[in-house]
């Protein structure tokens, strides 16, 4: 996808997830019905009517692009909206501000644009790659930390971590005993736009859906940052595991995550 295409698409992204945002925030911090899903995971009735205000406003703007998301799922290839209409709704559900309306593009499964809007916050990231990344309206770039010792990082951790040996637990501790700092905000989306717009220096996280990271991958991208799978690999949407830095930190950032992994 030229440039300038990707730029329009950016574009579209923001204006539906600010729409989406802004239907999400009528019910932020106000009563709503909380159902369980598979593996722990929780919707609320604004996940729901947010996504479908998505799915409305690409249709009319970009009818020949498939949407898949999170609530309705759907399928699609080539180019292909991937769409999480609050991410962190365990945040959204405690009336904690931590949550962002999630839409991205990808082209053959790499991420190309994207927008990430924090309606609690005050905060809208857009951007694309080739491309420049914009927070608020302003351009933004990854950091320039070039020692993990000074870096702020952030995680997450996977819903079956009460079940499964394999819940970052270890990785977290390694890179807490080495890093300035690490955060955990309970949004992958943000956790992303905080590297592209330089707040962290990386992250890491495991078991993610595509439509968690697609934007915040591009946005990460379009601000000169770098994504990678686990083992250095370029990014798989599929495989569910992501590793984003400004750049500067990614090898040594990959090498002690992967080290207190064990064999």
């Amino acid at each position: 996808m030229r440039p300038d295409d990707a730029r329009v698409m950016a574009s579209i992204a923001l204006d539906v997830a600010r729409a989406a945002g802004e239907l999400a925030l009528r019910g932020h911090r106000q009563p709503k019905r909380v159902e369980h899903k598979a593996h722990e995971e929780i919707v609320t009735e604004f996940d729901i009517e947010a996504e479908r205000l998505i799915r409305g406003a690409l249709a009319r703007t970009t009818p020949d692009i498939p949407v898949v998301a999170e609530e309705e799922g759907g399928q699609g290839a080539g180019v292909v909206w991937y769409v999480d209409p609050i991410d962190g709704t365990v945040n959204y559900s405690r009336g904690h501000p931590f949550w962002a309306v999630s839409v991205g593009l990808v082209e053959h499964g790499v991420p190309v644009a994207g927008a990430v809007v924090a309606p609690s916050l005050g905060l809208a990231w857009h951007g694309w790659v080739g491309g420049r990344a914009l927070r608020n309206g302003d351009g933004c770039h990854v950091s320039g930390t070039d020692d993990l010792r000074d870096a702020m990082l952030a995680t997450g951790f996977p819903y079956d971590r009460r079940t499964s040996q394999d819940n970052n637990f270890s990785q977290f501790l390694a890179l807490k005993r080495v890093a300035l700092g690490v955060r955990r905000c309970g949004s992958a989306a943000i956790d992303l736009c905080l590297v592209a717009d330089g707040t962290y220096d990386g992250y890491w996280e495991m078991k993610l859906r595509p439509w968690d990271i697609a934007a915040g991958a591009a946005l990460v991208l379009a601000a000169s940052g770098q994504v990678t799978a686990y083992d250095g690999a370029p990014l798989d949407l599929l495989r569910g595991e992501i590793v984003a830095s400004n750049g500067r930190i990614h090898e040594r950032l990959l090498q002690v995550r992967r080290e207190a992994s064990g064999p």
